[in-house]
């Protein structure tokens, strides 16, 4: 079969990348709605590959298989920077978006090095330990997004790093008891013990008790300071990506209200935010005026390194975005019309079922 035209092939990848956020993370694909259209873009494309690469350790049936996965993922992150990315729509996209935003090579070797302790059934002593993990897998995906949107500063990545921690953690305090039936704990090990609970009797036998609530109540609490600092870093981002960003922390926040209203079990509950609520509060965030606050807290110890990473990689040479096509242009016009109609179908969808 031959290949597709270049301009055909990008438009089915970004289409595919869509797809595969609207069918895995509801919630970033309802508050991505708001992004304007090329920021929209690269950040499927992103959350794609990233999405890509957690499913690919997740659904690994063995040791030996997750610490493969991890070696196929950290192959193809290397292809990714070589510019010979593998045949797959993410990493295609994924390519095409470390180059253009100048994103620095450590950020996608963090994710995959907490994926490789997700590999290894690593447990986590404290919460300063709990953080180091937080900054890998989210800190370094918030980090990311900063740079898609075009922001590089160190005070607003630390607050990019903080709400990628603060939603970790609500998807930790969420995933209790479904991370012990699939033998995983992420709970602060001195949290537990000094709550009474032995961590190998729990994963045998996870039970909702009073102790184990404090310690969901705790660490929604610590999400939640974290929460506040990242509102501060909103006012940083262009006008045009701030409602995207306050609507995914809004839509994450809200699961930690959830949680609350359940009496803090999440052994034998899962915590959900309805279509009808994420709606509400996207709307909410598409209202609010953004609040210049004080970038006056310092950047978790654990996300420093990220930080780093970014004032340590050089802006030039970056690839340049192609130029706008003429009128003329017959299959330009194609694949966009062909791109306008699968927006307005994903639209007419996302109007007659909001995503649960």
């Amino acid at each position: 079969m031959p290949a597709l035209p270049p301009e055909f092939a990008a438009a089915a990848d970004r289409t595919a990348c869509r797809v595969a956020i609207r069918r895995g993370s509801k919630s970033f694909f309802a508050a991505g709605q708001l992004l304007p259209a090329d920021v929209r873009e690269a950040a499927y494309g992103l959350y794609a590959f990233c999405r890509y690469s957690d499913d690919l350790v997740d659904e690994a049936t063995s040791p030996a298989a997750r610490h493969a996965a991890v070696a196929r993922l950290d192959r193809r992150i290397a292809r990714a920077y070589a510019g010979a990315a593998a045949d797959s729509p993410a990493d295609r996209a994924f390519s095409e978006i470390v180059a253009s935003c100048a994103i620095p090579e450590a950020l996608p070797r963090a994710l995959i090095e907490g994926l490789a302790w997700d590999a290894e059934g690593r447990r986590y002593a404290d919460l300063d330990a709990l953080h180091a993990y937080a900054a890998r897998v989210a800190g370094s995906v918030g980090a990311m997004m900063a740079l898609i949107m075009g922001v590089r500063g160190p005070e607003a990545l630390a607050r990019a790093c903080d709400l990628g921690a603060a939603m970790q953690l609500t998807n930790i305090a969420r995933d209790v008891g479904e991370d012990a039936r699939m033998g995983r704990i992420y709970l602060p090990l001195d949290w537990m013990r000094a709550g009474g609970l032995d961590p190998d009797a729990f994963l045998a036998d996870p039970r909702p008790s009073p102790a184990l609530t404090a310690i969901v109540t705790r660490l929604l609490a610590e999400a939640d300071q974290l929460y506040r600092r990242a509102e501060a870093g909103i006012a940083q981002l262009p006008p045009r990506c701030q409602p995207a960003i306050r609507a995914a922390g809004l839509i994450y926040r809200e699961i930690g209200c959830r949680i609350a209203q359940s009496g803090h079990d999440t052994v034998t509950r899962r915590a959900r935010v309805s279509g009808a609520r994420k709606l509400a509060l996207i709307a909410q965030a598409a209202r609010a005026r953004a609040e210049v606050a004080e970038l006056a807290a310092p950047a978790l110890p654990q996300a420093l390194f990220l930080i780093e990473a970014v004032a340590r990689h050089p802006l030039a040479p970056l690839r340049q975005r192609p130029a706008l096509r003429p009128w003329w242009d017959v299959v330009g016009r194609v694949v966009h019309v062909l791109d306008l109609i699968e927006r307005m179908r994903e639209r007419e969808a996302f109007g007659r079922s909001a995503p649960s």
